[in-house]
């Protein structure tokens, strides 16, 4: 696999167990923690604050899953270097010099929020660099990181679809427990994310809401995260391709402010097991009706 910056990590990994008890993914694409050097010196903003976009510590408390026979996708780069949970190609043209490739989309929602593909913000709306990038270095990194993640992505859905006609992915990520605005509503536990009810089977949602509500979670549907380009990109339900974007509230299981792990750490991953069970016990026939529903 290809290293990035000369680091010895590779880019993302894979965790594959010998065999499979069931054809579900879990996917942490923006857990990343590796900062280029590069990054680093080209940055306005330290490394504290870079790493305030960071879905910190997600793919360890699904990491435990691989040993229960379930794959583990995750992201080593930071989403603030390359964000994998957009197109190719949401690219800001005021953060670059030169000019973008015509197919670039520099009109989307997350382009004008300054959270493209290669980001302009960190979550908090801080401006990441100081002076603008080239369009060359923009580029490069999406065909150095960006497309060989999704290759591999695609890969791994792919073989798993041959060999069960379904596939379920489970995109997981974190979000901030308190909101930008003051008049949002306090934020659930979990937010399960299904592109209002278009990436997966009902099914699906329901019986994650049942098992972390069960667990004792709060559970919130799709605001304020109704999924990214993962979860509306591999989303098909038609052709038995089923998508879940899970958001986990930080404060459930780290210090925020420290960016450590809280007390309920061990007991999140363990849930977490819980949770990959319970899916691996749904019928794959009863998300294949859906599939014929919407054929």
């Amino acid at each position: 696999m290809t290293q990035f910056d000369g680091d010895q990590s590779p880019p993302f990994e894979i965790f594959e167990p010998a065999t499979w008890r069931a054809p579900i993914i879990f996917n942490s694409p923006h857990s990343g923690s590796i900062y280029p050097e590069q990054f680093l010196a080209a940055s306005r903003i330290d490394l504290a604050a870079l790493r305030r976009s960071e879905d910190s510590f997600m793919d360890e408390l699904i990491g435990g899953v691989a040993d229960a026979g379930f794959p583990v996708v995750r992201v080593n780069f930071p989403r603030s270097y390359v964000d994998v949970n957009r197109e190719p190609y949401e690219l800001d043209p005021r953060m670059f010099t030169g000019r973008l490739p015509s197919f670039a989309n520099t009109r989307s929602m997350r382009v004008a929020g300054g959270l493209g593909t290669i980001p302009r913000v960190v979550g908090d709306g801080q401006e990441i660099y100081r002076e603008r990038l080239s369009v060359d270095e923009a580029l490069g990194r999406i065909e150095l990181l960006y497309k060989p993640y999704h290759r591999a992505l695609r890969r791994l859905i792919h073989r798993a679809q041959q060999t069960s006609g379904t596939v379920i992915v489970v995109d997981c990520h974190s979000m901030p427990s308190i909101g930008i605005s003051r008049d949002e509503p306090r934020r659930p536990d979990i937010v399960i994310g299904d592109r209002y009810g278009t990436s997966c089977a009902p099914l699906l949602p329901d019986v994650i809401e049942d098992v972390m509500a069960g667990l004792g979670y709060s559970v919130g549907r799709n605001k304020p995260y109704a999924g990214g380009f993962i979860t509306e990109h591999y989303g098909s339900p038609a052709s038995g391709l089923h998508t879940v974007q899970l958001e986990l509230n930080r404060a459930v299981y780290m210090d925020e402010r420290r960016r450590e792990r809280g007390p309920r750490f061990q007991q999140v991953a363990a849930d977490f097991r819980a949770l990959a069970d319970a899916l691996a016990d749904i019928p794959l026939g009863d998300l294949g009706s859906f599939q014929a529903a919407a054929e």
